[in-house]
């Protein structure tokens, strides 16, 4: 992708997206709920639906389809992980994917559709809060570590080792000694357990999403009751210190995607696109017997970038506009 057609992509407004399915049919039903009076839900819908012009009704038709459509294209791809996950149980291989990024950027979601369909006694989401007391006396790593999967296990961290390396010194969470020697060490670290006779696989995941969007879903956050837990210290900030995440994603790339452990950034602003590719990146990682080979496993170029050109793109921007805008 052109750093120009990155720029458009980013800064297009926040409006112009086109909502959850969800988030669409509540907007149009908003309109004329104030002038139903039924009680019981079944008089409401059809009171509802008399009241409902045309023009609404084919909105929430459309809204309905599209999600339908959106989740039957991920049913093939989820029915290949199951897949995968057999080819990892016999051959007690263990997998490690990591999903870092911005916040609000679709990582818990994603890990959701990933899982959906899997054996939950094979697989394991792992999500740690804040280290204790204890923990902070120890190697940083140590804690993840602990929870790294079995032979024929799948561990997905919902942020990982890799916090130290992005939220923790932007939020003055650790000094700049310990993140200057995180970073110095971490490759190092990744180098002696993936040195398994290949037993360990390792998948980096970092979802990038665009400011405009950042705060779209923030301000969803903010005024939904089921979402408000999702806020955090970090989120209230995000928006503040966007640059600063932005000079530590550099970081991050610069110093810590390698041939043997690369990073993989997905565009995450469409967060349909952004778990089909995700599955598709997961199921390419892997050898196994029986891949569908009607189905499509190529990754969209504008939707998943290797660190490495992410990089590149990210000094162009630098170059071009005094700093980066992905």
């Amino acid at each position: 992708m052109k750093t120009t057609e990155v720029k458009e992509s980013k800064t297009k407004d926040a409006e112009d997206r086109v909502p959850g399915s969800t988030a669409q049919i509540r907007e149009v039903v908003k309109k004329v709920e104030s002038d139903v009076t039924c009680i019981t839900p079944d008089k409401r819908f059809r009171k509802i639906m008399k009241v409902l012009k045309k023009k609404d009704k084919e909105e929430i038709v459309q809204a309905v389809l599209e999600k339908f459509y959106n989740a039957e294209e991920l049913k093939p791809y989820q029915a290949e992980l199951i897949k995968m996950q057999h080819h990892l149980e016999r051959t007690a291989k263990k997998m490690v994917i990591l999903f870092d990024g911005r916040d609000a950027s679709g990582k818990g979601g994603t890990i959701r559709r990933v899982t959906r369909y899997m054996n939950e006694k094979r697989y394991r989401v792992v999500a740690l809060g804040k280290p204790s007391e204890h923990q902070k006396t120890e190697l940083h790593i140590k804690r993840y570590i602990e929870h790294f999967p079995r032979g024929g296990e799948i561990v997905l961290f919902d942020r990982s080792w890799y916090n130290r390396a992005m939220v923790e010194p932007v939020m003055g969470f650790c000094t700049r000694n310990q993140y200057n020697r995180f970073m110095k060490k971490v490759n190092t670290y990744e180098k002696n357990f993936l040195e398994d006779a290949g037993k360990t696989l390792l998948l980096k995941l970092y979802f990038s999403v665009s400011k405009e969007e950042q705060a779209r879903r923030f301000e969803r956050r903010k005024n939904d009751p089921l979402r408000q837990w999702k806020l955090s210290e970090v989120d209230l900030q995000a928006q503040e210190l966007w640059d600063e995440f932005t000079e530590k994603k550099f970081m991050l790339l610069k110093k810590t995607h390698t041939k043997q452990s690369p990073w993989w950034v997905i565009r995450s602003d469409d967060k349909h696109l952004a778990r089909r590719e995700t599955m598709k990146v997961i199921l390419n990682a892997v050898r196994y017997r029986g891949r569908n080979r009607k189905l499509d496993f190529n990754t969209d170029p504008n939707i998943v970038i290797p660190g490495d050109r992410e990089l590149k793109i990210m000094k162009q921007q630098r170059k071009k506009y005094g700093k980066s805008l992905v």
